[in-house]
């Protein structure tokens, strides 16, 4: 399996305090990999790194075996971020816009995948008229246009109720599934981390450091749901919470 991120011995501080220390991942291509934790164990602090947001002091970050990895990367935050004058079509192709696709060419694109996932009926419409869950999805979307080499979702879901948040998550899965996606997410759900992932990464401590790795096989002969509560006690086990 092809090796699209790698990260090793990565560690960082904000002046004289250590935030994060000594952390090693890796995420294959099309693999789905949670990073879980705490708060203030520096999960954002990572992803803003790999992201670029953040210049790296310490260790290694690849992109397909290249450091150059600023700008490989599709972020997408907790809130949707949708431009509100904007109808849903033209966020959607607000990525193809920047990176000078000529108009029409980035409307049939972006008509298309709208159509894909029955979302047509949506792009003249505004983020505002759309409920959490459909503006969610039209932000996944726009994410991918980017059409970089990785996804990483900051706590993507978390503001969604819990009904909307699991119809989303196979709505993800199944995008995920299409468009063949590479995917690290940040969350504090365990559950979600373990219904979503192939593995999980447990980060703990401070600073933050890797203290888990879990690779989550689920057998569809037996039951589903007491195999992910026993990867659930599992995680939990190891963040010493009871």
């Amino acid at each position: 399996m092809k090796n699209i991120l790698d990260i090793k011995n990565l560690s960082y501080s904000f002046g004289n305090n250590p935030i994060l220390k000594d952390i090693n991942i890796h995420v294959n291509e099309n693999e789905m990999v949670a990073i879980v934790g705490s708060s203030g164990v520096g999960k954002s602090t990572l992803f803003n790194l790999i992201a670029g947001v953040l210049k790296k002091q310490v260790g290694e970050i690849t992109i397909n075996g290249s450091e150059d990895y600023i700008g490989k990367v599709a972020y997408m935050l907790q809130k949707d971020l949708l431009f509100e004058h904007k109808t849903i079509i033209d966020n959607v192709i607000l990525p193809l816009i920047i990176a000078k696709v000529n108009k029409k060419e980035a409307l049939e694109e972006g008509n298309k995948i709208l159509k894909q996932f029955n979302l047509d009926k949506y792009a003249n419409k505004y983020p505002q008229q759309l409920s959490g869950g459909m503006r969610q999805r039209v932000a996944l979307i726009r994410t991918y246009m980017f059409k970089r080499k990785i996804f990483l979702l900051d706590e993507a879901f978390s503001a969604l109720d819990a009904i909307t948040k699991k119809e989303l998550h196979k709505w993800y899965l199944d995008l995920k599934k299409e468009f063949n996606l590479t995917t690290l997410l940040i969350t504090h759900d365990i559950e979600e981390a373990v219904f979503l992932s192939d593995r999980i990464y447990i980060l703990g401590n401070k600073p933050g450091e890797i203290i888990g790795e879990i690779e989550i096989e689920i057998n569809p002969n037996e039951d589903i749901d007491v195999q992910r509560l026993l990867y659930k006690k599992e995680i939990l086990n190891i963040m010493n919470i009871e």
